[in-house]
């Protein structure tokens, strides 16, 4: 088993986009309306907006290879490219993405670590990600990671609001 993490570049829209659409449907489609799905998949993850991210200087992502097939990413937010005003103190891991056959490696651990490593070189203090109330093993798994709930904000899906809670790590000091 080799597993590897490479920073995404404009070239890797494409495989971003197909590797967005797929883990998303996996995660939410049992529980979403199709309407909303597609709405949500064609706003979040169309090309143009995908690349307006990938060259944003405040976002990060990376792709996690396991026996060198993309099985996931990471994507990381700081500065004005966090999805709630949080200030210069923070990280946002706005995306922890991995494909079901690949969950249970623990490669959405290997992803976080990537995102503290970020938040470390970036001199961050705390790191915050939002997660679907619904979503219990993600949010078991950031628990797990260090992660406590801090607040809660609405998230549309489609037409549809739901909440995300609000989960936040302090880093240690030095």
């Amino acid at each position: 088993m080799t597993i590897n993490i490479k920073k995404c570049t404009l070239e890797d829209s494409r495989k971003l986009q197909e590797i967005s659409y797929e883990t998303f449907n996996e995660t939410f489609k049992d529980q979403n309306s199709p309407e909303n799905m597609n709405a949500y998949l064609e706003r979040a993850f169309n090309l143009p907006q995908l690349e307006k991210e990938l060259t944003n200087v405040s976002s990060y992502f990376f792709f996690i290879y396991y026996n060198n097939e993309v099985a996931g990413y990471v994507k990381v937010n700081t500065d004005e490219a966090q999805s709630e005003e949080m200030g210069d103190q923070t990280l946002e891991i706005e995306r922890i993405y991995i494909k079901n056959q690949f969950q249970k490696h623990g490669l959405g651990k290997h992803l976080l670590n990537q995102a503290l490593e970020v938040a470390m070189k970036e001199n961050k203090k705390k790191i915050w990600l939002g997660v679907w109330e619904k979503n219990e093993n993600a949010i078991a798994f950031y628990k797990k990671m260090g992660f406590v709930q801090t607040g809660a904000h609405s998230f549309y899906m489609g037409d549809e609001e739901q909440t995300d809670l609000i989960m936040t790590k302090t880093l240690s000091e030095g």
